[in-house]
């Protein structure tokens, strides 16, 4: 089998306080945060899932496919965007994805294995596929000091 890595990264910082759009992160809904200032849904590890396929494929989905979804057709789900980076990235097929999340807020230990869960069902994976961790980072950065939240991404891929 011939094995491939690729790498993505995203981050954005947080809207004030008072704002109405949800904080979403792996497509699951955060209360104790505000959203994320992005033209989409702003979901920081799926937009780092995205960037890590591009890595791979060459395939401009963030700053590409995605802007077309979102300007011209309004569509801001990030899941959609996997979606559509997944079909770049075929004959490969994910063997496994890690994640590494920088963030003061919202609080994600509770949910990590909700997030694996959905992360696995978005993108056709078994759960052990699927590694997250989380750190504030002793608020040592801007992610650690709360003022949004970074997504490391690592996907490896199989073909043969």
């Amino acid at each position: 089998m011939k094995y491939r890595t690729g790498l993505g990264q995203d981050s954005h910082r947080f809207l004030p306080e008072d704002s109405t759009k949800p904080c979403i992160l792996a497509g699951l809904v955060f209360d104790e945060a505000p959203g994320m200032a992005s033209d989409s849904d702003g979901d920081v590890i799926f937009h780092a899932i995205c960037n890590a396929i591009t890595s791979l494929t060459g395939v401009q989905i963030l700053g590409g496919i995605a802007d077309d979804l979102c300007q011209k057709d309004g569509l801001t789900d990030s899941q959609i965007y996997v979606q559509r980076a997944l079909e770049t990235l075929r004959p490969q097929k994910i063997e496994h994805v890690a994640l590494a999340i920088e963030a003061k807020r919202p609080r994600l230990q509770h949910r990590i294995e909700e997030m694996r869960s959905k992360i696995a069902s978005v993108l056709h994976l078994r759960l052990n596929q699927v590694g997250i961790t989380a750190t504030a980072s002793d608020g040592l950065t801007e992610f650690g000091l709360g003022e949004g939240i970074q997504c490391l991404c690592i996907i490896t891929t199989g073909e043969g």
